[in-house]
């Protein structure tokens, strides 16, 4: 009896190894895609990072970055992951923008893709080719050149995301350096919007906010006479991000 007892315990204590479970129907693959949106103040222009595939199918044609999800990662890992790989950059706002499931948008299989868009300033940040990419490059994202799978449509999803945000969520610093002035703040406004703001407005209501810090710095190597420089509050941001606010334009 205490043989039978000690060989019960056993097997509570070490279950045997759960077999792998098999499915009767076949199971889409699931992927991710990023939509990777910076400001450049020179121009002024947002524009979108593309790679330039290079492998089939749609090789040497222009998508978005992103890949297969690993088994046992989570999705926004894995968008994070393949943010890296692709393009190299890291530690930069990201969020999921919406689930893409259409039977055909990939002609190897269905493959579902969770899309994600990501916030950027120019400043300090390169992009490379990840090793299945020819190239990497940033494009206006209003003319963008001709793109790969439904990615059309998860870019237009996208930049319709980041205009309504804008309005509620002060997301409009993550595309700016560190310290810029508040012409620089007005014009990604505009470019984001697509619409011409007034000056005075603007200005009253982005310091009406206090958002800003105020660095005692000004401009070098302009000219144009040199502006003073700001930098946002970020206990106040991370604040208002969680929180929200108005900011209708």
């Amino acid at each position: 009896m205490l043989f039978k007892h000690n060989a019960k315990q056993a097997r509570q204590t070490n279950p045997a190894p759960a077999m792998p479970h098999t499915y009767d129907y076949a199971r889409p693959a699931l992927t991710v895609d990023l939509v990777v949106f910076a400001f450049d103040d020179t121009d002024p222009e947002l524009k979108v990072m593309l790679i330039e595939r290079g492998l089939n199918p749609f090789k040497g044609q222009w998508a978005l970055p992103g890949g297969f999800v690993h088994v046992g990662e989570a999705v926004d890992a894995a968008a994070r992951r393949e943010l890296e790989e692709e393009t190299g950059l890291k530690k930069i706002y990201l969020e999921q923008l919406g689930t893409y499931g259409a039977p055909d948008r990939d002609p190897r299989e269905h493959v579902v893709t969770v899309a994600h868009f990501a916030l950027v300033n120019l400043h300090g940040h390169t992009v490379q080719a990840s090793t299945d990419a020819a190239n990497a490059a940033w494009f206006p994202v209003v003319d963008p050149p001709t793109l790969a799978f439904d990615h059309p449509q998860i870019l237009d999803d996208a930049l319709t995301r980041l205009r309504n945000k804008v309005r509620y969520v002060p997301l409009g610093f993550e595309l700016l350096p560190p310290r810029f002035p508040l012409r620089s703040l007005q014009s990604l406004y505009e470019t984001v919007l697509g619409k011409e703001l007034d000056k005075r407005n603007f200005r009253k209501k982005i310091l009406q906010m206090d958002l800003l810090i105020e660095t005692n710095q000004i401009e070098k190597d302009v000219a144009h006479r040199a502006a003073k420089l700001y930098k946002f509050d970020k206990k106040k941001y991370d604040r208002m991000t969680k929180k929200g606010f108005n900011f209708e334009l």
